[in-house]
C-alpha cells in the first residue's frame, strides 16, 4: 500500500509501460495486491475521484490484456491543508482502503497547527486516518515526543520501507528504526513513484530491519 502507479496523474510514473513494468515487478516479487494512491494536492495535483477511477480502469485493463493475474486498487494520498479541510466539511466521500482507512500527509517541515481538529472531524466521518511516512517529517524528527502525542488522536502510522535504507535521510532511517524497535507502526508502504525507487525498494526487502517489520502486527493483514 501507498504508491504512485497510475500514470501522468501526479509526480509517480509518467507513461503507463513503467507503471506495467513496476507492476510486473511487484507481482514477480510475489505481491497479489497493490493500493495505490495517488496525491491530492489542490495547487499541484487536483485530483478527483473520477480522475482516479479513469486512470485505474485504463491500468486495470491493459494488466488484464497482458495477462498479469494482480488486483490493483486505487485510493489517494491526501495533503492535510485548508483544501482537505473543505472536502471534510462538505459531503464529498474521500477516497478510502480497507474499510475506512485514509492516507494523509502534512508538509514536511512544520507541523500544521489544525492537525488535531482534521483528525477529529476524520473519526467523527467514520474515517480512520493512516500518517504516511511520519519519519520523513523534520519536525518529528527533531521532536520524537510529539510522535505520542499524535498517536493519542488513535492515527495510525506507515512508514517506507526504503527509510530503512536510507533513501531520504540519515534522520528519517533513525525515525523508522526508531517505530519500529518500539513497536509504532500499523503499515509499511512502498511509496513507488518510479523505476529508481522500485530498485530500491528492492534492496529495502533484504533489510535488517525488514524482518524485525514482518514479526509487528501489520493492518495490512486485513486489507
Amino acid at each position: 500500500m501507498h504508491s504512485h502507479l497510475l500514470p501522468c496523474i501526479d509526480d509517480g510514473v509518467q507513461s503507463l509501460e513503467e507503471s506495467i513494468h513496476i507492476i510486473q515487478n511487484l507481482f514477480d516479487l510475489g505481491f497479489e495486491k497493490i493500493i495505490t494512491t495517488p496525491h491530492i494536492i489542490s495547487d499541484f495535483y487536483p485530483n478527483t475521484p473520477e480522475i482516479i477511477s479513469n486512470k485505474l480502469s485504463v491500468l486495470k485493463s491493459k494488466l488484464n490484456e497482458m495477462g498479469i493475474n494482480i488486483k490493483v486498487e486505487a485510493a489517494a494520498e491526501y495533503l492535510i491543508d485548508e483544501h482537505f479541510i473543505s472536502l471534510l466539511e462538505s459531503e464529498t466521500d474521500l477516497l478510502t482502503f480497507g474499510d475506512s482507512f485514509v492516507l494523509v500527509e502534512t508538509p514536511f517541515l512544520n507541523k500544521p497547527f489544525f492537525l488535531e481538529e482534521v483528525i477529529f472531524k476524520m473519526k467523527a466521518k467514520g474515517y480512520q486516518p493512516v500518517l504516511a511516512h511520519p519519519e520523513r517529517y523534520l519536525y518529528l524528527q527533531e521532536d520524537y515526543g510529539i510522535i505520542q502525542e499524535i498517536l493519542k488522536t488513535q492515527v495510525l502510522l506507515q512508514i517506507n520501507l526504503t527509510s530503512l535504507v536510507g533513501q531520504y535521510s540519515r534522520g528519517a532511517q533513525k525515525l523508522a528504526e526508531y517505530l519500529i524497535d518500539n513497536n509504532l507502526i500499523h503499515f509499511i508502504g512502498s511509496d513507488i513513484h518510479n523505476l529508481k525507487h522500485l530498485a530500491t525498494y528492492q534492496k529495502a526487502l533484504s533489510s535488517k530491519y525488514f524482518d524485525k517489520c514482518r514479526q509487528l502486527f501489520l493492518y495490512n493483514n486485513t486489507l
